[in-house]
């Protein structure tokens, strides 16, 4: 019997793969490291605060504005900049680093859509909304424990699931030297900003996902993709006789290696 709940999506290639959830216990490590990382900077922020609030305060007799004022304007942004760290912290990290955070990518766990995509900044804002509503009376904590699918409140309403991060999807992908010279072709060939981040990170997934694929799977997902994005670029004609695994790293070096 396994220690771990899995789920398994559907594609929109219509090939389903299994995820295993992060459960509690490695969402508890990743969030107290985090909280460590923000502790950090929310003090440096509170160091700040203090000392421009009493350089101020002794310039009272400069300025014209009351020193109650000031502390209460000093106060306001400090509240609001606290406040932005708090959600920019979890938000821009799980966009940038493909749904992991410092204390994530640590525990081996990351975000995922419900559909099995990359999170991107919306759903990543809505979970940061909406962690201190879970952090109250450990109301994400029994959610998790008690919820099939291990969903907090922020991920209910996000549409996302955490995982554990696969070793197969560690690292960066290794690509060949031929794919990486076609990748080159291709940026002469097409207008790759057709691409979307969320087109590029489709590939990507497959890239790191593929085998763990069963062949004809992969064959299947490889086909789908390809055809997909050739309409996308109004790509006729490829530069070589290729794969369609070769076409897609190809892809995916000229998308990393675009201007």
């Amino acid at each position: 019997m396994s220690l771990f709940n899995t789920v398994t999506i559907r594609t929109p290639e219509s090939v389903e793969l299994e995820f295993v959830l992060a459960g509690v216990g490695s969402r508890a490590v990743a969030l107290t490291l985090d909280y460590l990382c923000l502790g950090a900077g929310l003090t440096s922020l509170a160091v700040v605060y203090s000392f421009l609030l009493v350089r101020l305060l002794t310039l009272d007799a400069v300025l014209t504005i009351p020193s109650e004022t000031v502390r209460l304007w000093i106060t306001a942004i400090a509240a609001v900049l606290a406040f932005g760290l708090y959600i920019g912290y979890f938000a821009l990290f799980e966009t940038w680093w493909y749904g992991q955070t410092p204390g994530k990518r640590y525990a081996k766990i990351r975000v995922i859509r419900d559909d099995g995509q990359p999170e991107r900044l919306p759903q990543a804002t809505l979970r940061s909304l909406l962690r201190p509503i879970d952090d109250i009376l450990f109301i994400g904590f029994f959610c998790i424990l008690l919820s099939k699918s291990e969903k907090r409140l922020g991920d209910w309403l996000a549409g996302t699931l955490v995982v554990q991060n696969d070793a197969v999807t560690s690292g960066e992908i290794q690509l060949p030297a031929r794919s990486q010279a076609i990748g080159k072709d291709l940026l002469a060939l097409v207008d790759i900003t057709h691409l979307s981040p969320d087109d590029f990170a489709t590939v990507r997934e497959f890239l790191q996902r593929r085998q763990a694929m069963s062949p004809k799977a992969q064959t299947l997902v490889s086909d789908q993709l390809a055809r997909r994005f050739k309409v996308q670029l109004a790509l006729d004609t490829l530069p070589t006789d290729m794969t369609t695994d070769t076409f897609l790293e190809a892809l995916y070096s000229a998308y990393q290696q675009k201007p």
